[in-house]
């Protein structure tokens, strides 16, 4: 299977991989805590522990292009400021 046009590198290959692992671990949480753990956050609406998974990944991505597009291609400050963002997604909201 020629995957080349797709630009497999190890950077994409471990992010890719890191999204394997969270969605494993959010589902072994699960499966292990039912019920998701609702709670009414800043948002004043009701998320579960997916929600706010989901809700922390998609702003990680936005955060990580405008990295890209207003400093340049150096995404190690990013990548924390994701981190930072993400423990106050599942804290707050």
């Amino acid at each position: 299977m020629n995957l080349s046009w797709m630009a497999w590198t190890w950077p994409t290959a471990i992010f890719f991989m890191t999204i394997l692992a969270l969605l494993v671990g959010m589902a072994v949480w699960e499966y292990f805590s039912p019920g998701g753990n609702p709670r009414v956050g800043v948002l004043r609406f009701e998320t579960t522990r997916g929600d706010r998974l989901f809700v922390s990944l998609l702003g990680s991505a936005f955060i990580n292009l405008a990295w890209l597009g207003l400093v340049g291609p150096n995404l190690w400050w990013a990548l924390a400021l994701s981190v930072v963002y993400a423990i106050g997604v599942f804290r707050y909201v």
